[in-house]
């Protein structure tokens, strides 16, 4: 599905261009998907010499569920010592954040093809191997810890996105916090699935950064909060947003 697009970058960008055809879900359970993606990563940056690729100029690029590999695999290469620091990323509508489905994004597109809110939700529980019947209480927060409400609520706060964003009768959402579904969905907060969801000293070591939003995209605000997330530490981030875009139009 992908290799003409892939083709099409690699020529109009001059680059080498490698795509990983990762293991899927839910035949190949999480963490697989990033794990091949980091491994990919890490081999080709060990043997970018050989393709006259310069290892300090690579970067990780991806859309939707490969933009939230993107992010996770260039938060993981933070800490690498034994390569040279990515460049940069590219993140295309990315999925960004497992915490908060009641955003002015989803609430807006909630009913917008292709990635209506429940679809998103739906797509999260196969990708790790979860129940259906438990969309409706995550979308009230109820798998939030009590412990963790007030520092997600300082990286997600709808205060941090702009007003333009915001329907006038735009309402958050009450918060129910289960325990018992906290302990269940604990992946949904790992950064790993949610790299919004990083701690500071993570977000403060990543590259430059390009990030594409689209209005009618649930997804919409995991961009929008990730940006204000990187600028606030001093990151250099372009943004693009797509007036009439949606979700999938790459």
């Amino acid at each position: 599905a992908y290799e003409r697009t892939c083709r099409y970058l690699a020529k109009k960008s001059n680059s080498v261009f490698v795509s990983v055809g990762y293991r899927l879900a839910p035949e190949y359970p999480y963490p697989t998907q990033f794990e091949d993606c980091l491994a990919a990563t890490v081999h080709f940056m060990r043997i970018a010499e050989d393709y006259g690729v310069d290892p300090a100029r690579v970067i990780t690029c991806g859309d939707s569920s490969g933009g939230t590999l993107a992010a996770a695999v260039t938060q993981a290469m933070t800490n690498r010592k034994d390569l040279p620091a990515l460049r940069a990323q590219i993140l295309i509508y990315p999925f960004l954040q497992g915490a908060r489905f009641d955003l002015p994004s989803y609430e807006q597109n909630k009913g917008v093809p292709v990635l209506l809110r429940k679809r998103t939700l739906s797509l999260g529980l196969k990708y790790i191997n979860k129940e259906q019947s438990l969309i409706d209480e995550i979308l009230k927060g109820a798998h939030i810890p009590r412990d963790l409400e007030s520092k997600y609520e300082k990286w997600l706060n709808p205060d941090n996105i702009p007003e333009a964003f915001k329907p006038r009768d735009y309402q958050e959402g009450k918060k129910q916090s289960s325990e018992d579904l906290s302990r269940l969905l604990k992946p949904f907060l790992d950064p790993v699935f949610s790299p919004l969801l990083a701690e500071d000293a993570v977000i403060a070591q990543l590259p430059e950064t390009f990030v594409l939003s689209c209005e009618f995209d649930v997804l919409r605000d995991d961009a929008l909060l990730y940006k204000k997330r990187l600028e606030d530490h001093g990151i250099k981030v372009t943004w693009c947003h797509l007036e009439q875009g949606f979700h999938g139009i790459i």
